[in-house]
């Protein structure tokens, strides 16, 4: 890639053979990638927000794996394939399948006994979700589609709101969301669910 990305806190370094993985040479600036990786997330949202979806569907690898691959198969090569190294944070890489097949099953058994309320169902999964951190990048965006996903297909409500802002951008509103992130981390869920909603 010709040219060096820069990180905010919370983001996930690229490595440089992951970097050569971007499928539109034309790229030259971060904006500019943002800009189509933007675009791919807007029409993966629609992708998975018209389609019939059940907790069946939507609780499965494969599930998960195609909906990266709608997010940024048209930037990135290797959209929707498990990180194949250690990043700054993440279960380890080998350890991606298991935890994830054990989060899928975990929130199965929480939509089916309604072990949490609907909203900390969906706000429980995505944390976890992107604490094991199943790919190269774009971890963050991705479980929080998930979460919306539950939220409207599973239990009917609105999408979250995310702050209504772009998290991506360095602004006080994702340094609220890594706030509350921090905290689900230590078992509190409570601010993480009040930013989803705010």
């Amino acid at each position: 890639m010709g040219f060096d990305l820069k990180y905010i806190d919370g983001q996930t370094p690229l490595d440089e053979d992951e970097k050569e993985g971007l499928l539109i040479p034309t790229i030259a600036t971060r904006a500019e990638l943002d800009e189509f990786e933007q675009q791919n997330i807007e029409d993966a949202i629609q992708w998975a927000l018209l389609r019939p979806l059940n907790v069946d569907k939507i609780f499965t690898e494969q599930f998960i794996q195609n909906l990266h691959v709608q997010m940024y198969g048209n930037v990135w090569d290797w959209a929707g394939s498990f990180r194949r190294t250690n990043k700054n944070l993440g279960v380890d890489k080998w350890l991606i399948p298991t935890s994830l097949k054990a989060l899928l099953d975990d929130a199965k058994y929480w939509v089916k006994n309604q072990t949490y309320a609907s909203d900390e169902i969906a706000i429980r999964f995505k944390h976890k979700l992107v604490c094991i951190h199943c790919f190269p990048n774009g971890n963050g965006r991705h479980s929080r589609l998930m979460a919306d996903i539950i939220a409207d297909k599973i239990y009917k409500l609105p999408v979250y709101s995310w702050g209504a802002n772009n998290l991506v951008q360095e602004s006080e509103t994702r340094t609220k969301y890594i706030t509350a992130v921090k905290e689900a981390d230590k078992n509190n869920y409570e601010p993480l669910l009040l930013f989803a909603r705010s």
